[in-house]
């Protein structure tokens, strides 16, 4: 096997020109050129030859030489037909990689993992485009597909996922994240070390599965209806937030007082409640609603 060489800007300019590649603004491509990433990655990662990794969006094969070096198998989810070719090339010498050309919240993830992998939990790895991040990583934990995320994303997403409560960057995606995961900033990366540059900082993150989530809720999607309304209208209190969603649908008076008993006074914002206070509320008023 030969040693990955697409960390070096110089090999990326190279196979980009062999290719007559444009950048698809759509897809939100960026790729990395930077050798230490690369490899704090890999390590943060924590993968070994046991292993199988999904990684999402391949661009060039850039991670993908890296992970397959590392990894026992690699299923590579790259959408843009584009690069199809330019990945047949740079991944010729591994044999332990697999490219499915697809969008990756359209491909049936869970059937994947149980044909390639008997079912047994992945390490997903990806630099992900920025509008795309939220969606892509509530749906692996909610298929139950990884054991660990490890992901480059914008920095103030990174930021989002591992706030607490009353932080300005606490909200609905802080909560499902810690709620599945134990989130932790790897590294900052800053935006020189991409082609093309991005405007902004970007950030790797590792997101390790809890081996059973940290508060026990009667109802799982109650609790994240109820999570997503407290900050839908963040200038709103809690109890206006909640009886004005149409997913919740309870009288506010109901409402308010299931937030008292929390102890956080009726005039409290959703910002201040832990994941604990949260569930606690969850499940008082699901039983309220007498499902």
């Amino acid at each position: 096997m030969s040693k990955p060489t697409l960390g070096n800007p110089q090999n990326t300019i190279e196979i980009l020109q062999k290719y007559h590649f444009n950048f698809q603004k759509k897809f939100g491509q960026n790729f990395l050129i930077d050798t230490h990433v690369l490899e704090k990655i890999i390590s943060a990662a924590g993968i070994t030859k046991d292993d199988m990794v999904l990684e999402i969006g391949p661009g060039i094969g850039t991670m993908t030489q890296y992970l397959a070096e590392a990894a026992g198998k690699v299923a590579a989810v790259e959408i843009d037909k584009n690069l199809i070719p330019i990945l047949e090339d740079t991944l010729s010498e591994y044999d332990n990689v697999m490219v499915i050309n697809d969008d990756v919240l359209k491909v049936d993830i869970r059937g994947l993992v149980e044909k390639e992998n008997g079912g047994r939990p992945v390490k997903v790895v990806a630099n992900l485009p920025y509008y795309i991040t939220t969606p892509i990583i509530m749906g692996l934990f909610e298929g139950n597909v990884p054991e660990s995320i490890t992901v480059m994303v914008q920095k103030e997403v990174a930021d989002r996922m591992q706030t607490g409560p009353g932080n300005k960057d606490y909200g609905a995606l802080s909560l499902a994240v810690q709620y599945y995961a134990d989130p932790y900033i790897v590294a900052n990366v800053p935006p020189n070390c991409f082609m093309p540059r991005p405007k902004v900082g970007s950030a790797v993150i590792r997101l390790t599965r809890h081996a059973a989530p940290p508060v026990k809720v009667d109802n799982e999607k109650w609790m994240f209806d109820i999570i997503r309304a407290s900050f839908n209208q963040r200038r709103k209190t809690l109890a206006n937030g909640l009886s004005n969603s149409d997913k919740i649908d309870l009288p506010k008076d109901v409402i308010t007082e299931a937030i008292v008993k929390l102890g956080k006074g009726e005039s409290v914002r959703g910002e201040s409640l832990s994941l604990e206070e949260f569930a606690a509320l969850s499940n008082d008023l699901w039983e309220k609603k007498g499902r």
